[in-house]
């Protein structure tokens, strides 16, 4: 299904070098709220020394995110010395094809990771792309955003199920 992800983790760190590697991947889109940062736009120390950790082992990341807030997008990618793009409209390709151009990887090397399937994993599986969920770092969200939260824990709970049937 379009809206299942290739690979679940419960937050960014956990996603590893070694699992990147056994799936040929060899870049990362981000995204930002609620999987690099909280509602507060706090970045986590863990995710810091995570993202440091994958370019030290020659992964590329890149930030694409949805918000139109261009300082706070470009406060996050400060701090972890990668690019980004802003107001990506995800889950339009447009975003997900500019990222990848310059990322200069064939789309089956890119893995798009995200906390939201209606805008991260469907705009990556759109895109060929592997796609990554994450859990979001805490429940607050904006409105646009929560209204959404109820459905995407029902097609999650599907995709889950689909998932311990080793289907």
């Amino acid at each position: 299904m379009i809206l299942y992800p290739k690979a679940d983790f419960d937050k960014v760190s956990n996603i590893t070098t070694k699992f990147l590697k056994e799936n040929n991947i060899k870049a990362l889109i981000l995204d930002v709220d609620n999987t690099l940062i909280d509602y507060y736009c706090n970045l986590s120390e863990e995710t810091i020394y995570w993202a440091n950790n994958l370019k030290k082992e020659n992964i590329k990341l890149y930030i694409l995110s949805n918000t139109n807030k261009e300082a706070k997008v470009q406060k996050i990618a400060q701090k972890l010395d990668i690019p980004y793009k802003y107001f990506a409209k995800k889950p339009l390709k447009l975003g997900f094809l500019k990222v990848k151009k310059e990322l200069k990887e064939n789309p089956e090397n890119i893995a798009v990771v995200g906390d939201q399937l209606f805008t991260d994993i469907l705009g990556g599986n759109r895109c060929k792309m592997f796609t990554i969920l994450v859990e979001p770092i805490e429940k607050k969200d904006i409105w646009i955003t929560m209204w959404k939260r109820p459905l995407e824990e029902l097609i999650k709970k599907n995709y889950r199920k689909t998932k311990n049937k080793g289907e």
